[in-house]
C-alpha cells in the first residue's frame, strides 16, 4: 500500500524566482521515507537501535512542475524494490491544490552496521526484513 505524506512549502525553502530550489526536495523526499517507516511500524531510530544503518547510496528526480511559499504537496511514497540487501523507494509529488505532477524520484538504499559493512537484514534483523518484504510495491 502507498503512503501520502502532507507537507507544506516553507518561505525559507525557496530561491531568488520564487519557486522551491532543487536541493529542498531531497529533504523533502527524507521526510516523507522516514514518516513512512515510521507510519509502518519501524521508525528509522528503530533501524539505528539496531545498530543498523540505512545509507543513501543515489537519489534520481525528475523535475515536472514548480511549487511555491505556502503551497502544500502529497509525496506518496512505496517501496519499489528490496531483496534483503539493497532497498529502493519511489516517489510521487504532486501540489495539492491543483494536482499537478510536481516530481517523481527514487532514493536507493543498502544496509550496514554501525562500522559500515554491509549487511543482509534477514540476518540481522528478521523482522525488518520481513515487514520491508510486505511492503513491495506488487506484493
Amino acid at each position: 500500500m502507498d503512503f501520502i505524506f502532507e507537507r507544506k512549502i516553507n518561505y525559507y525553502e525557496t530561491d531568488k524566482m520564487g519557486v522551491v530550489h532543487h536541493s529542498n526536495y531531497i529533504r523533502f523526499l527524507e521526510e516523507a521515507r522516514c514518516a513512512f517507516l515510521e507510519k509502518e511500524g519501524i521508525p528509522y531510530d528503530s533501524f539505528e537501535k539496531e545498530g543498523i544503518m540505512i545509507p543513501v547510496l543515489g537519489v534520481n528526480c525528475s523535475f515536472k512542475h514548480h511549487v511555491t511559499f505556502n503551497d502544500s504537496i502529497f509525496i506518496q511514497v512505496f517501496i519499489k524494490e528490496y531483496n534483503g540487501v539493497r532497498l529502493s523507494i519511489g516517489y510521487s509529488i504532486t501540489e495539492k491544490e491543483s494536482g499537478n505532477l510536481v516530481l517523481t524520484g527514487e532514493t536507493k538504499h543498502c544496509f550496514t552496521n554501525n562500522a559500515l559493512t554491509p549487511i543482509r537484514l534477514a540476518k540481522s534483523n528478521a523482522h525488518f526484513h520481513d515487514k520491508l518484504l510486505s511492503l513491495r510495491k506488487n506484493d
